[in-house]
């Protein structure tokens, strides 16, 4: 799965460590010192319009197009402020 084949607003399904499949919808792309990122939220709770806060999780993609969990906090921090900006950008 190549990075550009990557679009907002697509879904897809990914396993938690419980093998618990869900549907993630793609909310941004972005790539930072090289490595691509997929900001993603989980389908259902895109679906439900609520007051509270969407999880946004972000995800790592490989060069064979496969996706990891960012693991440090720090490496967290640098995506999320990165697609912060991103967004804050968009308004």
């Amino acid at each position: 799965m190549d990075m550009e084949k990557i679009e907002v607003g697509e879904i897809f399904t990914i396993a938690d460590e419980n093998d618990q499949e869900h549907d993630v919808e793609v909310l941004g792309v972005l790539t930072i010192e090289g490595t691509d990122y997929v900001a993603v939220a989980f389908s259902e709770e895109l679906l439900v319009e609520t007051e509270d806060d969407i999880d946004i999780f972000f995800l790592k993609v490989d060069g064979e197009g496969d996706f990891s969990a960012v693991e440090s906090d720090e490496e967290f921090e640098k995506v999320s402020a990165a697609f912060d900006e991103i967004l804050a950008e968009e308004e």
